[in-house]
């Protein structure tokens, strides 16, 4: 197995075509029991501004599985939340654990710890990207379709943190991406002028206000909550403007017939998506949550191995 190299995951971006189906083989040989690690005597630290599910537990979970340790370092209750320097926290650390998985806001904060530790650091979640989500998302896929040659993937909602990771991760795998929401909530524009730098094909990524031309022919339809974590002041205006891109059973109809439906949760039934369509047969909610595990369980492999 070839260690990361760079160990840092601040974006998906930092990672290229080769590592990510890497990463993604490995997650699958972990997931069927293939392949074993004993990181026994390594520490992961958790560095978490903001609440988390999936995140946090599937980080620890992994890391034990891996026989490594976490240790929960809370900004409340530590000299970070006294407003100590991130350079001086992210020296500390580097002499006493050997990862550090951070979420929080300001993608800016994850670039000054790299710069200043010399252990990885993972974007366990920011404001602008969360790459550990899509490369389960990615895994998902791979798993239903078996390839990503010929895949369309739709995305529909806010071009929040989840939008510009999976369109980064599509543009490096060479995925169609189709891009469903208002005018007013596109993505990043730089992110955009990012994926498209890392495509040969310039159509790569499609942007539409009309939800049944998203949907048209996808492979994949994928939503996300209409308010992102920290912005639920903005509900009631999302679920206004977002009522149309609602994924129920008549958008869907204009899927492909072998479609598969994402949400990387927690999902607000009836909203973005309904009660029905994330039960149906064509759901891989559950599959797509447990894959955070074997994509994290790889991801710590091969940085910390």
């Amino acid at each position: 197995m070839r260690k990361l190299s760079p160990s840092n995951i601040i974006s998906i971006s930092d990672l290229n075509k080769n590592q990510i189906l890497e990463i993604l083989d490995l997650s699958l040989k972990i997931k069927k029991k293939e392949v074993q690690f004993d990181l026994k005597h390594k520490v992961l630290g958790l560095i978490f501004d903001k609440s988390s599910t999936r995140t946090r537990i599937s980080f620890h979970v992994a890391m034990t599985r891996l026989n490594g340790t976490t240790i929960d370092i809370d900004p409340k209750n530590s000299q970070i939340g006294r407003g100590e320097p991130i350079k001086d926290t992210a020296r500390v650390l580097s002499r006493y654990i050997d990862a550090v998985a951070i979420r929080t806001y300001d993608q800016k904060s994850l670039e000054e710890y790299a710069k200043w530790s010399s252990i990885p650091i993972l974007n366990a979640l920011t404001d602008l990207e969360h790459p550990c989500q899509i490369l389960a998302d990615l895994l998902t896929i791979k798993e239903e379709f078996g390839k990503f040659e010929n895949t369309i993937v739709t995305y529909l909602g806010d071009g929040n943190n989840i939008s510009n990771s999976l369109i980064l991760g599509c543009a490096i795998l060479g995925i169609q991406i189709n891009i469903g929401c208002p005018n007013d909530f596109k993505p990043d524009s730089g992110i955009i002028e990012k994926a498209l730098s890392l495509s040969d094909n310039k159509d790569l990524v499609k942007i539409t206000n009309n939800p049944q031309d998203a949907v048209r022919g996808a492979n994949v339809i994928y939503t996300d909550t209409w308010a992102s974590m920290g912005q639920e002041s903005k509900t009631k205006e999302s679920e206004n403007l977002f009522k149309d891109f609602s994924v129920d059973r008549h958008l869907i109809k204009e899927a492909s017939n072998d479609h598969i439906i994402l949400h990387c949760l927690p999902a607000y039934r009836g909203k973005e998506i309904t009660d029905e369509i994330i039960e149906s047969k064509s759901s891989r909610v559950f599959d797509q949550a447990e894959n955070r595990l074997h994509v994290q369980q790889a991801i710590l492999a091969k940085v910390l191995s």
